[in-house]
């Protein structure tokens, strides 16, 4: 066992909680019913280059919007400046994403169900395909990423522990779309020196 292994590393450059490497964390959508797109009270962070794939994808997503949500785009856009002044996605009643969609009594992203079909070239804000992991922009390039608690993730955290996965684990795909494969590789090799964590 490794002792004394500091609670934020540097990996390629970016900083990260050790959280990341010893919590474990698995969605479980039959239970949860992707109540995170509903949750909160301000939209998934964006950036301007995917506010662009937002809007270029939202002539094919918007017959899958509520009319609520068509309102809500109508009158301020894809995106607003919430109360931190980060972009971040529009949300009807102070809470729900504009771009949620509903299968039976789930919750679904419209943009990446799109996607998912072939019919657009933009799935979904790295936020929330990266979530639990939140990215922090400290400026001067330099770049953390933590591990978010929600209630709302409790069976996540449960299903995650019975299947033994790692959050980095369970992000893969998001981590390399957003760092790289080498990078991912790195962060591999760093998540060698931590033992499993303990209930």
């Amino acid at each position: 066992m490794v002792n004394e292994i500091p609670p934020i590393l540097e990996v390629g450059g970016v900083l990260i909680s050790s959280e990341l490497l010893t919590e474990r964390f698995c969605c479980d959508y039959e239970k949860c019913k992707g109540i995170c797109c509903v949750e909160g009270d301000a939209g998934a962070p964006v950036t301007l280059d995917e506010i662009a794939g937002i809007e270029d994808a939202l002539d094919t997503v918007w017959p899958e919007l509520s009319a609520s949500a068509q309102s809500v785009i109508d009158r301020q856009g894809v995106a607003y400046n919430d109360k931190d002044g980060d972009l971040v996605t529009s949300i009807v009643q102070g809470r729900d994403c504009v771009f949620t969609c509903y299968e039976g009594d789930s919750c679904l992203c419209a943009l990446e169900r799109a996607y998912r079909q072939g019919k657009t070239r933009f799935c979904k804000p790295i936020s929330c395909a990266l979530y639990p992991i939140r990215e922090k922009n400290f400026g001067n390039g330099v770049i953390g990423l933590n591990y978010n608690r929600w209630a709302v993730c409790k069976d996540a955290v449960e299903k995650g522990k019975a299947l033994n996965i790692p959050v980095y684990q369970f992000l893969k795909e998001p981590l390399i779309r957003r760092f790289g494969e080498a990078w991912y590789q790195e962060l591999c090799e760093v998540a060698t020196l931590f033992d499993t964590p303990k209930d």
